[in-house]
């Protein structure tokens, strides 16, 4: 059974001009999010930018939405890395402290062979007892799973689900075609949830529901109600926007959006720094057709 079907938003970590968690802030956004029909918050994802969290700051960030949340949504904790022992570790942290699920990237940079790699997932899957989703998201860390990998990882009990960042349809609908159906594909990528949905996706785990998160929810939501043209035609209203997320690295220009929509400081950890002078000024548009999500 899937952890969540439609919209699980990649939740930002705000941080203060010192470079401290602003927990204040934090707290809003996941109070945002809870009223604006999120159907999933995953803590301390790639857009979370958890590779310059501590690992105590990452749990004490999964502690607090767990409390913030109280339940009313599974809140689920990226906690891959490219070290097995230490993803086994944050795991384990994030089950012990009430974690509905895992997300697990591919082990990046010293990559593995195919062995390598089911083991490593497999170990990790072994040393807990809540529901994995794998992360293949190619384009950051270089490491690409084949199909056959997949389906071999989906048959272990605690192998729930992909986010599938490759933005390859063709090797999404073969992902779903031969894994188990109760394995839930989910589109890494904004600019193909509908197409996704399309061929028998769960939902996305997203950036832009960080500054559009009642959109995002509706993309999956009216698709499931059989309103597809109506799905399609909104997915496509937002090309522009998604398109802005990405000018830079992600979270970079979702990050500053969110800044001019009062979420957050205008605040990275090095070596994220703010965006560029003209994607500013592309993003400060796209706050103005968002007024209703700007925080006063």
């Amino acid at each position: 059974m899937s952890l969540f079907t439609g919209s699980g938003v990649a939740i930002l970590t705000p941080f203060l001009p010192n470079g401290e968690i602003d927990w204040d802030a934090y707290g809003k956004l996941v109070d945002f999010h809870l009223q604006h029909k999120t159907d999933a918050i995953i803590v301390t994802g790639t857009t979370g930018e958890s590779v310059t969290l501590t690992d105590e700051e990452q749990i004490k960030l999964l502690q607090f939405t767990l409390e913030r949340v109280d339940k009313k949504v599974p809140v689920i904790a990226g906690t891959g890395s490219n070290d097995t022992a230490h993803t086994i570790h944050l795991s384990r942290a994030a089950e012990a402290v009430g974690a509905d699920g895992l997300l697990v990237v591919t082990p990046y940079y010293n990559k593995s062979n195919r062995q390598g790699m089911f083991l490593h997932f497999a170990s990790i899957a072994d040393s807990v007892n809540i529901p994995i989703i794998l992360y293949h998201v190619p384009g950051r860390t270089g490491v690409e799973l084949t199909v056959d990998q997949v389906v071999e990882l989906s048959q272990h009990p605690n192998i729930n689900g992909i986010k599938d960042a490759t933005g390859d349809l063709a090797f999404t609908q073969a992902v779903i075609e031969n894994t188990h159906p109760d394995f839930a594909v989910y589109s890494g990528n904004d600019d193909n949830i509908y197409d996704v949905m399309a061929i028998g996706g769960q939902g996305v785990i997203s950036v832009l529901a960080n500054v559009a998160p009642e959109e995002t929810h509706n993309i999956v939501q009216l698709y499931n109600d059989g309103k597809e043209a109506e799905s399609q035609a909104l997915h496509q209203s937002l090309a522009g926007l998604i398109e802005s997320l990405f000018l830079e690295v992600n979270p970079i220009p979702v990050k500053y959006l969110a800044h001019l929509l009062g979420h957050c400081h205008n605040a990275y950890r090095l070596p994220l720094f703010e965006p560029s002078d003209l994607v500013k000024e592309r993003l400060v548009n796209e706050a103005e057709n968002l007024s209703q999500y700007i925080i006063e």
